[in-house]
């Protein structure tokens, strides 16, 4: 037997104030038995160690709680029995914080973690096996057009061997001389649209067999009055 939640919308993108709906599967190779099955919506923000912040804010961390954004809970079937086959069993949850709280989009970083989920259970006494279920679901918000984003102005750059960051001086010479010039149509952008811009290469000293873009995001959390930090690739 098996029990599995599944979301009306494919993509499990909710907005705030959207109803977040679907059903409780429960398939069963034989009638049997249940105490009830329990749906609970839950949101929170985190924060979270990982090898690569361990040493950082330990003492930060073990002061600050997770923050409870959601917490709703509903009573799918009430306890009874259901029978051989499978069963679709509906559910639905309005996406609202609660008091004094706000809704912010899910976010997964190294330090900080911003997560939705729903959790089905269905306790069936002491001889017999309980079920649960999981799934995340993502929040999102409406997008902004902030005056900073529409006014936007591209920003130019240039790359050569003396711009290049955590390059000693003297492994310089090892380098062969090289220059790129380019811009960025915009260095604030919306979330959601991509990246635009454009690189010319004016000169190089030695042949050029490819030339790769990375994205680097930087995440930064404020730890009494110190700002730690860590880039990661994306």
């Amino acid at each position: 037997m098996s029990m599995e939640i599944v979301l009306r919308r494919h993509d499990r993108i909710y907005l705030p104030g959207n109803v977040v709906s679907g059903h409780v599967v429960v398939t069963t190779p034989s009638s049997m038995s249940h105490q009830g099955i329990t749906m609970r919506m839950e949101g929170s923000v985190q924060l979270q160690l990982s090898a690569k912040s361990v040493g950082l804010f330990e003492a930060f961390y073990n002061s600050i709680k997770p923050v409870q954004l959601v917490l709703q809970t509903t009573t799918v079937v009430p306890a009874g029995k259901l029978g051989k086959g499978t069963h679709e069993l509906p559910f639905e949850f309005k996406l609202e914080p609660l008091p004094g709280q706000s809704l912010y989009e899910t976010y997964h970083g190294v330090f900080v973690n911003i997560q939705y989920a729903l959790t089905a259970d269905m306790p069936r006494g002491m001889l017999a096996k309980n079920l649960s279920a999981n799934l995340e679901f993502i929040v999102e918000k409406e997008p902004i057009v902030s005056t900073a984003l529409a006014n936007a102005e591209p920003v130019p750059f240039e790359i050569t061997p003396q711009s290049l960051e955590n390059v000693k001086k003297s492994s310089l010479k090892n380098i062969p001389e090289f220059k790129i010039i380019g811009q960025l149509d915009r260095a604030i952008n919306d979330i959601t649209q991509p990246f635009t811009g454009h690189l010319a290469v004016v000169s190089c000293e030695a042949p050029i067999k490819s030339i790769e873009l990375q994205l680097v995001r930087v995440e930064t959390v404020f730890c009494l009055h110190r700002a730690v930090y860590l880039r990661f690739r994306v």
